[in-house]
């Protein structure tokens, strides 16, 4: 076993000579009542920090966000800062009274000031990396479980049994292939893995903003650019992290075989889609804010993603449509080459109405609206000749069909209602002649009647 350090030796040597001593128990309860100052303390921050962030919500983006980093840091800084805060004052205070006239009465003090300052640290430098890395969500989720391991590391180094731990965990070996491997070569190879992985997402993400304000690239290209980039960043910082801890790489070939084993059988449609999902954005067939039908949905695209695409509808909802779908079945791109879009508004109008006029109105109709645009202008026709009136349409080109079509066709049938009726045009309705065949030649010249029917 390796030596522990003079403080742990000290802290230890106060417990084997007994904690009865005045100045040990004094110190116990200086520390319990700074923690639950501390903890009071807490509370009351966050409920501050709470009320100060909703006062400030209508203020400009950047100091919000500039103010929430503030307020968010100093809330998980305040524990550990309040209770060495309350300790300080508790030392000083024991020091007064004469119950800590020496520096070894007051080692429990100083063992406890290094740990929570220990933990200032390591929150503060935890809460910075989650902020470094905006688009990792892990990170926010599992904050407090990042900060206590690393607080607990660091704590056995204090006390001096991380050596200790170090040498139980070198005792076991686990054998692999050729090469035996420690629990502590498993650990060092974790923590190594992690570490790298950490830089090559801040790597990627700087190169990936980097990437997103370039004009001089297409919106596929940047994101298969910034995908393929992550991927391989993070695939050489597992290779380097595994070399740099001395593990053979050839142990990987096995779980490489299983692997392939895997997207042959199982992964099948999974491996499908991911390639689909880079087929799509390396050939810019799809893009964000397409119109298009696939299968029976229609909408625009609000998102393509490696494995799935986003279709969100004119009425809202959203779609999860698998890449392979995208890549193996037609797909209607309404705004492939051209957003434009032509819209259609029918209408019939009798016989006897003056069609030529019908149509200049239908023309003036669609004109007045400011979504229907002027080139490709506006025009009417008469698209057939029905039982009850000659059928008309007027068709018009529109910019933005994400936005649909419904209050656009709703706008021009209101006008048209109104300017009809002003010009004396008339909208049929069915009518239809009924012609009685088989009766006297008295009752069809008027002439008589049957018995049971007027005369």
């Amino acid at each position: 076993m390796n030596q522990s350090s003079p403080l742990l030796n000290e802290i230890l040597h106060i417990v084997q000579a007994g904690l009865l001593r005045p100045q040990h128990l004094w110190q116990l309860v200086v520390i319990a009542g700074a923690l639950a100052g501390a903890w009071f303390t807490t509370r009351w921050v966050q409920r501050w920090v709470k009320a100060r962030v909703q006062a400030q919500a209508q203020q400009p983006a950047g100091r919000v966000d500039l103010l929430r980093f503030s307020v968010d840091g100093f809330r998980r800084l305040a524990f550990p800062v309040s209770a060495m805060v309350l300790l300080i004052v508790g030392g000083l205070a024991l020091g007064a009274a004469g119950l800590a006239s020496r520096t070894g009465d007051v080692q429990l003090l100083r063992l406890a000031l290094t740990l929570l300052a220990a933990m200032a640290v390591i929150r503060l430098f935890v809460y910075v990396l989650r902020r470094s890395f905006p688009r990792s969500n892990w990170i926010g989720s599992f904050e407090r479980v990042i900060a206590l391991v690393i607080w607990l590391v660091v704590a056995l180094h204090i006390t001096g049994l991380l050596s200790d731990l170090v040498d139980a965990l070198e005792a076991v070996a686990i054998p692999i292939g050729r090469q035996r491997l420690t629990l502590w070569d498993l650990l060092v190879g974790t923590v190594s893995v992690v570490l790298t992985l950490l830089a090559a997402l801040w790597v990627g993400s700087v190169v990936e903003a980097r990437l997103m304000a370039a004009k001089g690239l297409t919106a596929n290209s940047r994101v298969v650019l910034s995908r393929v980039l992550k991927a391989v960043l993070a695939l050489v910082a597992v290779l380097v992290a595994l070399s740099l801890v001395g593990i053979d790489l050839t142990v990987l070939s096995v779980f490489g075989g299983a692997l392939g084993v895997g997207l042959g059988l199982g992964l099948q449609r999974i491996a499908s889609n991911y390639v689909s999902g880079f087929i799509i954005l390396l050939d810019r067939s799809l893009t964000i804010g397409d119109m298009i039908t696939v299968d029976k949905f229609y909408g625009a695209v609000s998102q393509i993603n490696t494995r799935y695409t986003v279709i969100k509808a004119l009425d809202g909802t959203e779609t999860i449509v698998p890449n392979e779908m995208l890549v193996s079945s037609p797909v209607i791109n309404h705004s492939y080459t051209d957003r434009k879009v032509r819209v259609v508004v029918k209408v019939s109008v009798a016989y006897a109405s003056d069609v030529d006029r019908a149509l200049e109105v239908l023309v003036e109709a669609a004109q007045t609206q400011p979504r229907v645009l002027a080139d490709p202008a506006p025009a009417a026709f008469i698209t057939g000749l029905g039982a009850d009136g000659v059928d008309l349409e007027v068709g018009f080109w529109i910019p933005d069909p994400e936005e649909g079509t419904l209050a656009v066709r709703s706008a021009i049938a209101r006008l048209l209602l109104q300017r009809f009726k002003d010009e004396g045009i008339e909208i049929p309705f069915p009518q239809r002649d009924v012609r009685i065949s088989g009766l006297p030649a008295e009752l069809a010249a008027g002439k008589g009647s049957r018995p049971g029917l007027p005369a």
